[in-house]
């Protein structure tokens, strides 16, 4: 990760462990950082491009990086046979992010109908989190978010579901993704109960699987019944495409987990 205050360990907002994020400053910051990370065995870049909610100190509007800042990550990850994909929620950001070769946008919860056709003519992706704005309000009190951030929240929430929808209908690339860290995590599978109000059940799925595969250029590989495929599969009491809960009440619907073939 680079850029903004997110990604600022002074700042313990998002922080699951020390050196969770870098910052670089500048081009040759920036493709020095990136360097760095590929040396040490990053899959993909992740770049802070626009406020945050958690981030004290900016607007969700702010822009962070340059476009030729963001051409530099993109190039190294070009590279190494990588990818980027962006933190950000404003179509200032977003759109930026794109022009410059950004490969996934995760959040976008308020993008506008030039942004979307800006992610279909680049063949991107997009990653909602809309759980985690869900259980940031019921629980971000309780670790002290501040007030800024629950109006930044706020504008967030309220635009996620739409914009979700809007991408949906115009055939956008979505990929499941839940944002949740620390305490947050075991409502991820919420994040399908979401979904499941403005998109049919087996897209949904396809988030999770087939989409989420070629987001990571692992088709064939991974989220596919197919020979030569990784056998990780879930085997559950229902029909996930008639009922969403059956994916999401583990408890209830769960019978067995496989892993490379082995029962676990």
């Amino acid at each position: 990760m680079y850029g903004d205050p997110l990604g600022d360990d002074s700042v313990p907002c998002c922080e699951s462990r020390p050196d969770f994020a870098r910052i670089a400053d500048g081009v040759d910051a920036v493709r020095a950082a990136a360097r760095d990370e590929f040396r040490k065995g990053a899959a993909h870049l992740k770049v802070l491009l626009s406020g945050g909610v958690a981030s004290p100190h900016d607007e969700i509007a702010a822009v962070q990086y340059s476009e030729d800042e963001i051409r530099a990550a993109v190039e190294e990850a070009e590279n190494h046979n990588r990818y980027v994909t962006a933190h950000a929620y404003h179509p200032r950001a977003i759109d930026r992010a794109l022009r410059a070769g950004v490969r996934c946008v995760e959040h976008g919860n308020l993008i506008d109908d030039a942004t979307i056709a800006l992610l279909l003519e680049r063949d991107a992706f997009l990653v909602p989190t809309l759980i985690a704005y869900e259980q940031t309000a019921k629980l971000g009190r309780q670790s002290g978010l501040p007030e800024s951030s629950y109006r930044k929240l706020t504008e967030v929430r309220d635009h996620g579901l739409a914009a979700l929808e809007k991408a949906h209908r115009a055939g956008v690339n979505l990929v499941h993704g839940s944002d949740l860290l620390g305490p947050l995590h075991p409502a991820q599978l919420e994040e399908f109960t979401l979904r499941a109000e403005v998109q049919p059940a087996a897209d949904v799925i396809r988030s999770a699987t087939s989409t989420a595969a070629r987001l990571l250029r692992m088709e064939g590989e991974i989220g596919t019944l197919a020979p030569g495929a990784h056998a990780d599969l879930l085997v559950v009491d229902g029909d996930p495409l008639a009922d969403l809960a059956v994916l999401t009440r583990p408890e209830r619907h769960l019978r067995h987990v496989v892993k490379a073939g082995a029962v676990l």
